[in-house]
């Protein structure tokens, strides 16, 4: 499994669109931050980052599609993945070792992030007026998040050879697990059911750790999503032995 944790960061960091795709999110996250007037800290007056934990779960519904879809539609393209499979590893080594080196690029895509921090910390009024405790939560919902975006990433790799149809399927899917639950209990229809339906998706089990409140039964959520498309994953790659 470590094996294939290290091809797949050494590939993606030998290509010039991984790069592209870190700096683009860092870049997109900083204006939202720092220059854009409806979400700058320089014009809310407040020492946080709220706004930069707003929009990254929009940003990671397409990062981490970008670095997903490659981990198996690539393989299975050029041919590669039935050498894998030759090798002596089951088929849970190679989506766990897929799995594990997307979510350390995600991972590894948040640390220089920690500068807008350092920065608040330092800016403010009174220096280190900032809460620490729930930019912490808010770190491990992203970190909780991107797992769960990676599995359903990894899902649509494995389901074909074409990376831009993964993409895609794959923005999707975060799409609808993040926010479509939200947005169907507000139906007439769905009211009844408004408090079940919004604790089905993902949105509400982030908001409730990036507020600083570790509830076990958040992370048995994320925990859960991201074993099910894992299992579901496994599955489609135990199907060739049909």
């Amino acid at each position: 499994m470590l094996s294939i944790l290290n091809k797949e960061i050494s590939g993606f960091f030998s290509s010039l669109a991984a790069y592209i795709s870190m700096a683009v999110f860092l870049l997109v996250t900083g204006l939202f931050l720092w220059v854009f007037p409806d979400s700058s800290i320089l014009d809310y007056g407040y020492a946080g980052l709220d706004s930069f934990f707003n929009i990254a779960p929009y940003l990671f519904m397409f990062l981490i599609p970008a670095v997903t879809m490659r981990s198996l539609a690539e393989e299975k393209k050029d041919g590669t993945f039935e050498l894998l499979a030759t090798r002596p590893l089951s088929d849970w080594h190679i989506v766990l070792g897929k799995f594990l080196a997307s979510l350390l690029i995600v991972v590894l895509t948040l640390v220089p992030t920690l500068i807008y921090y350092v920065s608040v910390y330092q800016l403010g009024i009174s220096k280190g007026n900032i809460d620490t405790g729930a930019v912490i939560g808010s770190y491990l919902g992203l970190i909780l998040l991107g797992g769960a975006f990676t599995s359903i990433g990894l899902f649509t790799s494995s389901l074909g050879k074409n990376q831009i149809i993964a993409f895609t399927l794959s923005v999707f899917l975060c799409f609808i697990s993040f926010s479509a639950f939200d947005s169907i209990s507000k139906l007439i229809a769905f009211q009844a059911f408004e408090s079940s339906l919004i604790s089905l998706g993902i949105n509400q089990h982030y908001q409730s750790i990036s507020r600083g409140v570790l509830d076990g039964r958040d992370f048995i959520y994320f925990l859960s999503f991201a074993g099910l498309f894992l299992l579901l994953t496994k599955t489609v790659l135990g199907a060739r032995k049909w």
